[in-house]
C-alpha cells in the first residue's frame, strides 16, 4: 500500500524522493502522467499526493481532478520560485500547499515523515 504518490516526470527528483522515502520506511509510488496518477488513486487512497508543478503530465489539470476524486486529500506540489503564476494556478486547483523546489527538497524528509505517522 502506498502512502505517498508523486506525479514527478523528473528522474533526479524521482530518485530524490524514493531514495528519501525508502531511508524513512514511507512507501511511495510515481507516476508522470495525471491518468496513471488518478489510477493509482482509484487503486487505494494515499495519505499524500506530491506534484511536480513544471512535470510534463498535466501537474494543474491533475490536481483538479484529485481534489474532484478524492476531497480533502493532502496534495503537496513543488515549483520554480519565480513562476508564481503557476503557483497560484495550482492553489486555485485545490493543492494544498505550494512551495519552491529548494523548500521541497530541504523539507523533502519532513513531508514524506509525515506521510508515515
Amino acid at each position: 500500500m502506498a502512502q505517498v504518490l508523486a506525479l514527478v516526470d523528473d528522474l533526479f527528483f524521482q530518485a530524490k524522493i524514493l531514495e528519501t522515502a525508502k531511508h524513512l520506511g514511507v512507501t511511495v509510488r510515481t507516476s508522470t502522467t495525471g491518468d496513471a496518477l488518478l489510477g493509482e488513486i482509484a487503486k487505494e487512497m494515499p495519505k499524500l499526493v506530491i506534484v511536480d508543478l513544471n512535470g510534463r503530465g498535466g501537474p494543474v489539470q491533475a490536481i483538479e481532478r484529485v481534489c474532484a476524486t478524492a476531497p480533502g486529500l493532502r496534495l503537496i506540489a513543488f515549483l520554480s520560485h519565480v513562476q508564481t503564476d503557476l503557483a497560484q494556478q495550482a492553489r486555485a486547483a485545490g493543492c494544498t500547499q505550494v512551495m519552491p523546489r529548494s523548500q521541497f527538497t530541504r523539507d523533502l524528509a519532513t513531508i514524506l515523515a509525515q506521510a508515515n505517522s
